[in-house]
């Protein structure tokens, strides 16, 4: 598996379409820490970018020997509102987004049953680019359990679309997400986000399920096994053969810097990942 930071973990605290630390000092300090890739958001570049600002940032990660993993069109898709779907029904400029940056797969989202028809004519127009789809596991979506996802992807039928298997998400929605979960998953298996969160009722922060309505979360670090132990997921990924791409999708906790939220990443993961 390669290592990937998602770019969310230098998003300002209140605002996903914001960087507070821009793309050119954050990508040497992924690159410094081993990281082989970057999953792109809006906060860097999305749909709404002029060329110029598209071939900066490719032409940046290219220097430096760093590949996109996977890019995150638009502030809708990333925050998940009701617009999240809209780029099923017109997927060109984020095609023209993922070919800009060197990148072949994007991110997607269903909320409703008419989304399908339209996630299989993006799929059949990205699969002329040889671009992969992949919708996250995420909670207010047809995709919060596993069984619901499989359902989906298998009506769905197009090989060129698949799967983010993200466990926090799957723990808040209250399905299992360990490895029989990644096996149901793995002939879709097309990418892994991780964050760290553990339920918590009084929590500010929740998730909006369909499953179970909102869901209180609390972030915790990366290697806090009172939230999700990655040893095991990342044995499970090995034993079905993922060997994709695996990407950070913390966000920065409380006090925590960026430069110290890339070092506690990837010193719990590249040993992971590497070790037989």
């Amino acid at each position: 598996m390669k290592l990937s930071l998602s770019v969310r973990i230098a998003e300002s605290p209140k605002r996903k379409d914001v960087a507070a630390v821009p793309i050119e000092d954050l990508a040497p300090l992924a690159l410094a820490a081993g990281f082989q890739g970057l999953s792109m958001r809006a906060s860097v570049v999305s749909v709404e970018s002029p060329p110029t600002r598209v071939a900066a940032v490719r032409s940046l990660l290219g220097g430096l020997g760093l590949s996109v993993s996977m890019v995150t069109g638009d502030l809708p898709l990333a925050i998940n509102n009701a617009n999240a779907t809209d780029a099923l029904r017109n997927i060109g400029p984020y095609l023209d987004l993922a070919d800009g940056l060197g990148c072949r797969m994007l991110r997607v989202m269903m909320h409703h049953e008419d989304d399908i028809p339209a996630a299989r004519t993006a799929a059949d127009q990205a699969a002329e680019r040889g671009i992969v789809l992949a919708h996250q596991m995420h909670w207010g979506s047809l995709f919060e359990t596993v069984d619901g996802a499989v359902d989906v992807l298998q009506r769905l039928d197009r090989p060129n679309f698949g799967v983010t298997f993200e466990p926090a998400n799957i723990l808040a929605c209250g399905g299992p997400y360990g490895a029989a979960a990644i096996e149901k998953l793995s002939p879709w298996l097309r990418n892994v986000y991780f964050q760290n969160i553990r339920l918590d009722l009084k929590s500010p922060m929740t998730f909006n399920t369909r499953t179970r309505g909102p869901v209180g979360v609390q972030f915790i670090a990366l290697d806090d096994i009172a939230g999700i132990d990655p040893s095991p997921l990342i044995a499970a990924l090995k034993h079905v053969g993922y060997d994709g791409w695996f990407s950070v999708h913390q966000p920065l906790r409380d006090g925590q810097s960026v430069e110290d939220a890339i070092q506690e990443a990837a010193g719990l993961f590249l040993p992971l990942l590497h070790e037989n």
